[in-house]
């Protein structure tokens, strides 16, 4: 194919690409272990609860008696090794996921920690750092943080002194949201949890999954966390889910979530599907081989600006705990034709120009980049960020492979001289 003619991509743009892709065969090849078994884990649950076409009609109403939603949650329980899920198309994103968490599992005089500093800025309003009606901070429910150290390591010491008898429940967001530190590991949350519990067993340990799914072998369930929580539109929908999102963990806590879901008296029991089950299973069936493609289109996209200039993170041949690849762009105007770029470069609304604008929530401008089929599904090919220094890009999602490679070729050639310069 002649990408010049298609997408107008210059041939010696198209020609660095598929060099820096070549160089990266063994680091694709180390992808293919963590997608067999996680589609394996996946596989199985589906085959343990005996999943039929019969779960796949439609229920209205209340939706009392729904075999259906009922097998998606012990689907969900068995592959998160999980006591139990509530996974709903009801929720409407991951920050409404964690409210209702929140908002199930804690009451007036009780405390949150976030032992890795704050959590992403769609939170602020719910905890009560910005003042909002409806927020914990209404209900009496207090908010405390210890950032991390300066090598981005656990504060232990301020983490031991920050608890106390009012310490019910401490959030850790997996993902780096838009901040500089890196993602946390399966492996690091479940260090951060067993000195947690070693302070005081009864802490809820509750994980924001969001962009964590499938990435890794395992899930922060299997190192001790007691809730953990994601949305339907990123990676574990795996593109097919049209909204939702899931809480697993301890049967307790999933509970008291479901509760503050819907009502005290209903809980789980209640909850039409509308015949969305199918897309949210099939969803969750092709969810391992989708994050797999957006993975080795991040490690492409790194290593693409790496290699032109750009400081990026993680590094192209690094470990990986979620979907997202932030490029340090240097300047407002690389930015914006980044984002533009990948507008550009989508199956939807790819004539549509995104200019950055004040977003409620964000001290700076942001620009969003997303010509999705499903609105705001970050699984799919999407790019966003603050215009502000050091005007970091954060770039994520890629339903199929080949659409992020001419994508990031597009970027490349958009960007203005690099094309001519560096190549």
């Amino acid at each position: 194919m002649n990408l010049f003619n298609q997408f107008g991509i210059e041939k010696d743009t198209e020609k660095f690409c598929l060099q820096v892709e070549n160089g990266l065969q063994s680091t694709f090849q180390k992808l293919d272990s963590i997608r067999y078994t996680n589609g394996a884990k996946v596989l199985y649950a589906m085959q343990k609860n005996k999943l039929s076409d019969s779960h796949f009609s439609a229920s209205t109403g209340y939706g009392y008696n729904d075999i259906g939603r009922e097998t998606i949650d012990a689907i969900y329980a068995d592959i998160f090794k999980a006591e139990d899920a509530l996974v709903r198309t009801q929720i409407m994103s991951g920050t409404h996921a964690l409210s209702i968490a929140l908002f199930g599992n804690l009451r007036p005089n009780d405390e949150i920690l976030s032992p890795v500093g704050k959590p992403y800025d769609t939170l602020d309003k719910v905890i009560g750092i910005v003042p909002a009606k409806g927020s914990l901070k209404e209900y009496g429910i207090t908010y405390k943080q210890v950032d991390l150290l300066e090598d981005f390591s656990f504060d232990y010491e301020g983490i031991r002194n920050a608890i106390t008898d009012k310490t019910k429940l401490v959030t850790i967001q997996r993902s780096k949201g838009y901040s500089n530190r890196p993602t946390l590991s399966v492996f690091q949350i479940g260090e951060l949890i067993t000195f947690i519990k070693s302070i005081r067993e009864d802490i809820i340990c509750m994980v924001d999954n969001c962009y964590g799914e499938f990435v890794e072998e395992i899930e922060p369930t299997e190192v001790g966390a007691d809730l953990v929580v994601g949305s339907l539109i990123k990676n574990i929908g795996g593109g097919l889910a049209s909204s939702g999102g899931y809480i697993v963990g301890k049967k307790e806590y999933v509970e008291n979530a479901a509760i503050r879901f819907s009502c005290s008296g209903l809980g789980k029991e209640i909850g039409a599907n509308l015949g969305l089950n199918q897309q949210v299973l099939q969803g969750l069936f092709f969810a391992p081989e989708v994050v797999h493609n957006a993975l080795k289109g991040a490690i492409l996209t790194g290593a693409v600006f790496e290699k032109l200039g750009f400081k990026v993170n993680p590094m192209p041949t690094a470990f990986r705990s979620d979907i997202v690849q932030s490029i340090d762009m240097q300047t407002a105007e690389n930015v914006i034709t980044f984002c533009k770029a990948i507008q550009n470069a989508a199956p939807v609304d790819s004539y549509v120009s995104p200019e950055p604008w004040d977003m409620p929530g964000y001290d700076a401008p942001v620009i969003m980049a997303a010509g999705t089929f499903i609105q705001g599904a970050s699984i799919e090919l999407s790019a966003d960020a603050p215009i502000k220094p050091p005007y970091t890009v954060f770039f994520q999602g890629g339903l199929t492979y080949y659409h992020v490679r001419i994508a990031i070729m597009i970027c490349t050639q958009s960007i203005k001289g690099l094309s001519k310069k560096n190549i």
